[in-house]
């Protein structure tokens, strides 16, 4: 059975690859290792192999888990579960980033609640990019208005676009919404240059991983490559 660290490894050249056949710059794509329902032992153990940014979706664990791994002060924590209005406090206090603003209340909570010590908080606006009714997200329509609005938040650092495509698509339609969320990227840099960085796309995962490279993303959401199967469903808390 192969090791997180050598998973880390596997999964690190699968993007360098991804992002050499692209044509794109070697470091232009991180990894981002998604440890909802993992404990903190596997933290541990892929912060010893290198890694440094990690993924909650459930507030209470991942509270538990930055507080476990409190000393390792250069990990990044980034929220990219669905943002609850009860819960955004302890998130803008707690993350460096949130990949799943997806309506402006929320937003503007994270800004208000975002401790004035802290640098800006690093968000991405989640689109649901095949409409599905069972997945959270904006759609591409509403983006001119939330991102006219979330400009004017200071505490918030606007970085880009995150989306989770139906994984039943076929590899070409999984392309094209990819392509869908880059153009839309596109575009708001152009019709927002004030904005904010709107730097970074956040897409793909073990699966998809390489289709996602190689349609722009920035960020690639990587769970099961590199802790194995993921434990049954915890409740969201």
């Amino acid at each position: 059975m192969s090791s997180i660290a050598d998973n880390i490894g596997s999964v690190t050249r699968r993007i360098q690859k991804a992002t050499l056949q692209s044509g794109r710059e070697p470091d232009s794509v991180h990894l981002l290792a998604v440890s909802k329902t993992r404990p903190a032992d596997d933290l541990i153990a892929a912060y010893a192999a290198g890694q440094k940014a990690f993924g909650e979706s459930y507030l209470q664990e991942a509270l538990d888990k930055i507080q476990a791994l409190s000393g390792k002060a250069d990990i990044e924590w980034h929220f990219i579960g669905p943002v609850q209005s009860n819960k955004t406090r302890q998130i803008a206090e707690s993350f460096a980033w949130v990949h799943s603003v997806d309506r402006l209340k929320i937003a503007r909570r994270l800004n208000e609640q975002r401790p004035e010590a802290l640098p800006a908080l690093n968000i991405c606006l989640q689109v649901n990019i095949n409409n599905e009714t069972s997945k959270s997200g904006c759609r591409l329509d509403d983006l001119d208005n939330l991102i006219a609005e979330i400009g004017k938040l200071p505490k918030l650092s606007l970085r880009g676009l995150m989306a989770i495509p139906d994984p039943e698509q076929s590899e070409t339609d999984l392309r094209k919404s990819f392509r869908t969320l880059a153009t839309a990227l596109s575009e708001l840099q152009r019709d927002h240059p004030d904005a904010g960085p709107l730097d970074t796309l956040s897409m793909g995962m073990s699966d998809d991983l390489e289709a996602a490279i190689a349609e722009g993303a920035t960020w690639v959401r990587v769970g099961s490559a590199l802790f194995g199967s993921r434990p049954a469903k915890r409740s969201q808390s």
